[in-house]
């Protein structure tokens, strides 16, 4: 593979990656124009509605397109829907050769631009850096080709897994440095996710670094305060309420006129259906989810196979104590044979506490 392919793609996911957090429910995606070894033209999709990464580089290009190479990470969209379809303005500008890292698994382009590329006679070349793409659109493969939500979850704890005292005092366990950078992780997510005794206990903003962020209390009675701290900040549309039969109906009706959406979740032991409440998220196109506590739900989600990263904040303490909570309940093993099994397990320090990012390995 010509190092010049690996170059320039790696320019095209570098402009992808600004969009980081802001194209939901597209992917992110950047394009380069090259003549002569030297980009002529980018663009990158910046937000959903607005022109996508090709149609940006090839009207800054204009006729120069014509005999260029033309490098994007997802194959071109085929279909109309915000904007017209990428491959029809590559086959009219002239370019020569397109480079793709990876197709796209949306059934309304899957395949068909590389085909329709190819019948106009345009090289196609496909895989370069293919890993790298799919990666950074981790969230929109699995939304694409699941119709579920990706889901991550983040834990602060200390050494020994504890997120609190056995008095349920949390504050604070890692650094004002690693909350800050936490918070920065949650832009990269449609919605960030809480059960109601996190919200009752802490009174968290829930609030993401620099977009406004959905809000999802799991909240079975619906025992929420209309005070809560996490209305303060957001719009009433963007906080969901998923309670059960049991949530009084007159609750029920106060938050739904204040503007909340509340869903209604069928039971599963005695709490909210997180697989059924996940599978109606993503009906309304909420394609990530940030799990941020309590230790019991990320439990109940990880017992459910829904999790598939996993952000644990680890700070040099130690609790020491069995009656302190830990930072994971509810999986209620009898053997370490039936433990929870991560993978491509990385990690960095921020200050003095260290982050350890890992993926659910699911069984084969």
């Amino acid at each position: 593979m010509p190092v010049s392919d690996i170059f320039f793609m790696e320019k095209a996911l570098d402009l992808a990656r600004k969009a980081r957090g802001k194209t939901s429910p597209n992917p992110m995606v950047g394009c380069v124009i090259v003549k002569g070894n030297k980009i002529i033209a980018s663009g990158f999709h910046q937000k959903r509605g607005l022109p996508h990464a090709e149609a940006i580089a090839l009207k800054k290009a204009g006729e120069k397109a014509r005999g260029a190479k033309l490098y994007v990470n997802l194959e071109p969209c085929f279909h109309f829907g915000n904007t017209p379809p990428c491959v029809d303005a590559i086959i009219k500008s002239g370019i020569k050769e397109v480079i793709i890292a990876a197709k796209d698994p949306n059934r309304l382009t899957d395949g068909k631009s590389i085909a329709k590329l190819k019948k106009s006679g345009i090289k196609v070349k496909m895989g370069v850096l293919n890993a790298h793409s799919r990666a950074l659109n981790e969230s929109f493969m699995k939304y694409i080709n699941t119709k579920m939500p990706f889901v991550a979850t983040k834990t602060a704890q200390t050494i020994d897994g504890k997120i609190a005292a056995r008095n349920g005092n949390s504050k604070w366990i890692t650094d004002k440095n690693t909350r800050e950078f936490a918070r920065g992780i949650r832009d990269e997510f449609d919605a960030i996710l809480a059960g109601i005794n996190t919200v009752l206990k802490d009174d968290p903003c829930l609030c993401a670094k620099s977009k406004n962020i959905k809000k999802i209390i799991v909240d079975s009675r619906l025992r929420i305060s209309p005070k809560a701290r996490l209305f303060e900040k957001s719009l009433p549309e963007e906080v969901y309420l998923a309670v059960t039969e049991n949530a009084p109906q007159k609750r029920v009706q106060l938050f739904r006129d204040k503007g909340c959406h509340v869903i209604i979740a069928p039971e599963k032991e005695g709490r909210v259906d997180l697989k059924w409440l996940f599978k109606t998220l993503a009906r309304e196109e909420i394609t990530s989810i940030l799990i941020e506590g309590g230790s019991t739900v990320i439990g109940q989600a990880l017992k459910k196979g829904l999790v598939d990263k996993m952000y644990f904040y680890i700070a040099p303490k130690v609790a020491g104590d069995k009656s302190a909570l830990s930072s994971i309940n509810g999986l209620a093993l009898n053997r370490m044979d039936d433990t929870i099994n991560l993978s491509e397990m990385e990690a960095r320090k921020i200050g003095k506490d260290i982050l350890i990012t890992a993926y659910v390995l699911r069984n084969s």
